[in-house]
């Protein structure tokens, strides 16, 4: 649409509404509006509501309304065109805000005075363009930065069971995360979609006794708000971060959550758009849709910024095949999955390390980066922990008398291993003391079971544990020797 075109329709006022579903308002005549552009509007009460432009044909347009319908009359109400794109405020000042999911301010302060105004589409990056992701992010979490290592630009997702801890995980990452022997300023954005009011508190009150609220965009989508603006919420937060880093050098982590929250908002307005569903109800559109989210993480030629994504969505009834971690899982490079039996157990984190990946791990780790051993060390602790669960299902059905002595070693090395490196509480920890807390735990084991790390590696840091008055010598990754 031609700007001519867009400036006088700014003035006008079209009265041709004919009949609402659900969060949708149908109207006649839609090839006057472009697709996803920005309408006004006005109540017969002088209430004046914002829509979007959802499909725009010949014969009719769908709108969306943010706010809801509820008190919406086709008779006595008009619409205007506001803007020909949704847009979000992107400026450096927008670093320590707190916003609503369409970019309105809600902590109390005034509106950004924008550098520029972005469109909240966006697009993902360019495969031409798109640079290989490195280096990774210290999470704080030794999980994740022992055995599933975070790289920039890498988009990484969590996935629970509801009920589990994702809230609290999630604030650990904001709270903890950041790069390592690299200069280039850090910023974490944070998205939430339907979560409730104690939660919003919840965060909002530990961001700022944190330590770290004041490098930390916050977008804020409460249950009780409209489902539409949970599709908002997740776009103006990735444009933002773009922004940040490709225009301003940041290294940006984009934390998601729920995204199941946002595909039920999907799966709301395609019913209301009386969509043919597909599995489960959902749109089967719903795999592009995600892609559109997850694939503007990355790293571009040229560029000294990146866009780090960790999702995190609720499996429902635990099930992993569920359409959501099922499409999330065939786009995104890896997963983190929470177990309910450890949480059980009090371990916090509750990471259930098993069927946990990171398929960019070996981009982020090894000389110059953490250790040239770190991936032997990774999974000498994985192989190890594996053998000691499949040695307790073994005891489950034989008893404990059946089990020889070195299966005892494994089954004592199995419950310090959830116990101490799954376990660690609220504390953040450094990948140096990751690696020692590893190679403590490596003790309980004889040192010829060691076979996965080369033996020059062993002699240097391996002490059984009944040697191990004083634990290991501190561990500096190969960036500090730097």
């Amino acid at each position: 649409m031609s700007q001519t075109n867009t400036s006088e329709m700014l003035h006008k006022e079209y009265w041709d509404l004919t009949y609402i579903s659900g969060p949708l308002v149908f109207l006649k005549n839609g090839d006057r509006f472009p697709t996803g552009a920005i309408l006004d509007v006005h109540l017969a009460t002088g209430e004046v509501r914002q829509g979007q432009i959802l499909e725009a044909t010949k014969t009719h347009a769908v709108l969306q309304l943010l706010q809801g319908t509820r008190g919406v009359d086709i008779q006595g109400t008009s619409v205007s065109l506001k803007a020909d794109a949704a847009r979000v405020a992107c400026s450096v000042d927008v670093i320590g805000r707190r916003f609503n999911g369409t970019g309105i301010p809600i902590d109390g302060l005034p509106p950004i005075v924008p550098e520029k105004e972005l469109e909240i589409v966006g697009s993902a990056i360019n495969p031409v363009s798109r640079n290989a992701p490195n280096d990774f992010i210290e999470t704080g979490i030794s999980t994740i930065d022992g055995f599933n290592t975070l790289v920039r630009g890498q988009k990484l997702p969590i996935f629970l069971g509801s009920g589990l801890p994702g809230n609290e995980i999630a604030n650990m990452i904001v709270q903890n995360a950041g790069t390592k022997g690299d200069d280039t300023p850090f910023v974490t954005v944070f998205a939430a979609m339907g979560i409730t009011a104690r939660e919003t508190q919840y965060f909002l009150r530990s961001f700022e006794e944190g330590g770290k609220g004041s490098q930390v965009v916050a977008f804020i989508n409460q249950a009780d708000d409209p489902a539409i603006e949970r599709l908002f919420a997740p776009r103006c937060a990735l444009t933002v971060a773009e922004y940040l880093a490709f225009e301003k050098g940041y290294q940006v982590l984009v934390v998601l959550t729920d995204l199941t929250n946002y595909c039920d908002a999907l799966r709301q307005i395609s019913s209301a758009r009386e969509e043919i569903p597909g599995r489960r109800g959902y749109p089967g559109y719903m795999y592009t849709d995600l892609s559109s989210i997850y694939e503007r993480a990355g790293r571009i030629h040229g560029k000294p910024g990146s866009v780090t994504q960790i999702p995190m969505l609720t499996m429902p009834d635990d099930d992993i095949t569920h359409p959501i971690p099922d499409l999330t899982g065939y786009i995104t490079e890896g997963q983190i999955v929470l177990s309910r039996p450890l949480h059980r157990q009090g371990i916090f984190p509750p990471v259930d390390l098993l069927p946990c990946l990171s398929r960019l791990m070996n981009n982020g780790i090894g000389k110059n980066r953490t250790q040239p051993w770190h991936r032997e060390w990774s999974n000498q602790l994985y192989a190890a922990y594996a053998e000691g669960q499949r040695i307790k299902k073994l005891m489950a059905i034989v008893g404990e008398d059946a089990l020889t002595e070195q299966d005892k070693k494994y089954l004592r090395f199995s419950n310090a291993f959830e116990a101490q490196m799954i376990g660690q509480q609220f504390e953040r920890r450094t990948i140096e003391e990751t690696f020692k807390i590893g190679w403590r735990l490596l003790g309980h084991l004889p040192k010829s079971e060691l076979t996965r790390i080369k033996r020059e590696v062993v002699d240097e840091f391996y002490v059984a544990i009944e040697d191990q008055s004083d634990p290991t010598p501190p561990i500096k990754t190969q960036i500090e020797n730097a």
